[in-house]
């Protein structure tokens, strides 16, 4: 069995709701797994651009009012948003194998200023009874009610990267990790602030009705085959950041299904996701932002993204910039200026009718940002030219 090219550029339209909007963040996030949150404002950007009624007053309801979506560490010790029902999945797939060798690595860094694993166990005590009486604080907020926070200890002496850290900007993250805490309403500004109240995880990650590794694995996989397959074992290795064995154990336990992919290759779809022909839609443009879940959710892109074009796409880092798309491919690239233009550039021709498409995206984004300024946090090479007065 072989799923062309063609299709899986209309699966995409389609399940990633690019070409059928969704009527709410929660059904964007559930559809694309989860929203990149390293960057606050991809959070947004990413559900406005699927939204039928875009702008950041659902999104934020969500976040910080009825917590239907969370904000976590999960795969690749990446900052997600995902469905509050997805926590314990994304958890227990990924994050305690993680947290234990960012706990290695953190005594091991702070071990000069004589802190040993009894101290912080200590401290991490200390901020979860702050918080159980006290309610959602911030990092400052903290290191206020528990000075031990704020003691400082310089790590990677001798390297170029030598610095000066908090206990706390180690030790508060960790702790997200370990299921105990979650990142709650930003304290001020707009939607792009970064800065945030630590709570309590309303659902501790050691309850014993929580899925075991091998069953949050096969979950997550499935989750994912749904909304980005056929996608290949690379594909999954990456996205997840787990081994090749736990890849194809949790494959195994969807019951995948191999197919052909154009170009050569193998991928997988569920089993109820067979090849079928379907009645093409109409072509769809869409603005989407750095760190976007769709190009950021297969490492194998030459099908949606042409090979000349990633050079002025990504940072060096492997980080996806602000991408225009026509009807499934990446054919561009767009950045807000310091007065609010939206201003896009496309690297090869679409024809007349994709860039009047185009333009109306770019206008119905330029009207839901309104006065506030987007800058990616990581800036790659196009995004800073179309950027510069």
């Amino acid at each position: 069995m072989r799923i062309a090219t063609r299709e899986r550029r209309a699966r995409l339209g389609v399940r990633h709701r690019l070409a059928v909007k969704a009527g709410t963040p929660e059904e964007v996030a559930a559809a694309v797994v989860a929203l990149h949150g390293t960057d606050p404002a991809t959070v947004f950007l990413s559900a406005g651009a699927r939204l039928l009624a875009p702008g950041p007053e659902p999104v934020e309801r969500a976040l910080y009012a009825e917590h239907t979506l969370v904000r976590m560490t999960g795969m690749r010790r990446t900052v997600f948003v995902v469905p509050a029902e997805l926590v314990p999945v994304v958890h227990h797939s990924t994050m305690p194998a993680i947290a234990r060798r960012e706990r290695a690595s953190m005594l091991k860094a702070l071990a000069p200023g004589g802190w040993d694993e009894a101290w912080f166990k200590d401290v991490e005590a200390s901020v979860l009874r702050i918080l159980a009486e006290s309610g959602d604080q911030t990092a400052t907020g903290l290191g206020v009610l528990e000075p031990r926070l704020r003691e400082q200890v310089r790590v990677a002496v001798g390297k170029p990267y030598e610095g000066v850290v908090s206990v706390g900007s180690r030790l508060l993250p960790l702790m997200a990790m370990d299921g105990l805490l979650v990142r709650r309403a930003r304290v001020s500004g707009t939607w792009v602030s970064g800065t945030h109240y630590w709570a309590l995880a309303q659902e501790p990650a050691q309850e014993p009705a929580q899925p075991t590794a091998d069953e949050a694995r096969t979950e997550l996989v499935a989750r994912w085959l749904a909304a980005f397959g056929p996608g290949t074992e690379a594909d999954l290795k990456w996205w997840t950041g787990w081994t090749l064995k736990d890849v194809r154990g949790a494959l195994a336990g969807t019951g995948a299904v191999a197919v052909e992919l154009d170009g050569g290759g193998t991928g997988y779809v569920l089993p109820d996701d067979l090849p079928r022909e379907q009645e093409a839609g109409e072509p769809w443009a869409a603005l989407l932002p750095a760190l976007d879940p769709t190009p950021m959710g297969w490492q194998e892109r030459d099908w949606y993204l042409p090979g000349e074009h990633r050079a002025e796409l990504f940072d060096r880092s492997g980080n996806v910039g602000p991408t225009v798309w026509w009807d499934g491919r990446v054919v561009g690239g767009w950045a807000q200026r310091r007065d609010g233009e939206i201003v896009w550039r496309l690297l090869e021709d679409v024809g007349a009718d994709a860039k009047a498409a185009i333009e109306t995206e770019a206008a119905l984004l330029a009207s839901w940002v309104g006065e506030v300024r987007v800058t990616p946090r990581f800036r790659t090479p196009l995004e800073r030219a179309l950027s510069a007065p």
